[in-house]
């Protein structure tokens, strides 16, 4: 058993240690070579929403070539996702034929753009496909999102690239999207666009490097990595920093991606 002082020192030295690792990484330098680089090509809301939403649908595999499939579509989308999604006409949408991301089709794109038309015609932002009223939590809306991004007509195997906690999922892209649209810091990386979930209540992306440093930190022991598992790390990023836990995302992620290089 260890003493009551011995794991306060623990957590001492685990909150300095991450602490400085975010002021290190949590910085413009991080966001070129980050999915996040291509929201950051915008400046309208609307277009920030699209252009994060599928960099991170994107992200699995090389970061690389994730920023530079999300470029080549938004060049697609001649660099105006908002309007291309409202207005495109036939020959606009013609240009999206070859498009290819790994198992992500021309096919899944024509859902998520006629999704994107349908839903910006009613409301002002993709938040509310999230999170339709304030106050809610990541669990709900990542649920309340794939039901009602699923209730316009859709291909049954488009519905795998959105992933939910019913599903037992982590959620890893959905979570990070998310990290982008709602945690605010003055360090310009995050956007902080979106109001009616709280930073508190967002829950850490989990992804391989993430999973391997919180284990090798004691931050989680579930051998899965899945939606348990993101809210067991969260929990123990909440002991950390209580209003702002995904903070720790820049710091695992990218203390995982270093000793990948490393080894």
């Amino acid at each position: 058993m260890h003493s009551f002082a011995e794991n306060s020192e623990k957590k001492n030295k685990l909150f300095i240690l991450l602490n400085e690792k975010v002021d290190y990484y949590n910085q413009p330098s991080f966001i070129s070579n980050d999915p996040i680089s291509i929201p950051h090509l915008f400046t309208q809301k609307q277009d920030i929403e699209i252009a994060a939403f599928f960099a991170a649908i994107f992200a699995w595999g090389n970061r690389t070539t994730i920023i530079n499939k999300a470029k080549e579509l938004m060049q697609l989308m001649e660099m105006q996702p908002y309007q291309f999604c409202l207005k495109h006409d036939s020959q606009q949408l013609k240009k999206l034929a070859s498009f290819k991301h790994r198992t992500f089709t021309a096919d899944d794109l024509y859902f998520f753009v006629e999704f994107f038309k349908q839903h910006y015609s009613k409301h002002e932002s993709l938040e509310t496909a999230f999170f339709p009223k304030k106050k809610m939590k990541a669990e709900e809306g990542l649920n309340h999102f794939k039901n009602y991004c699923f209730s316009f007509e859709h291909l049954k195997r488009t519905e795998k690239h959105i992933s939910s906690p019913l599903q037992k999922s982590s959620c890893k892209r959905l979570n990070m999207f998310l990290r982008w649209m709602v945690r605010k810091d003055d360090q310009g990386v995050d956007f902080g666009i979106w109001k009616n979930i709280a930073p508190k209540d967002l829950i850490c992306p989990l992804d391989v490097h993430v999973s391997r440093v919180a284990r090798q930190l004691g931050l989680l022991q579930r051998k899965q990595d899945d939606w348990e598992a993101a809210l067991e790390l969260t929990a123990h990023l909440r002991n950390l920093d209580e209003e702002d836990p995904v903070k720790y995302d820049f710091a695992l992620f990218s203390t995982g991606v270093t000793e990948n290089k490393q080894r």
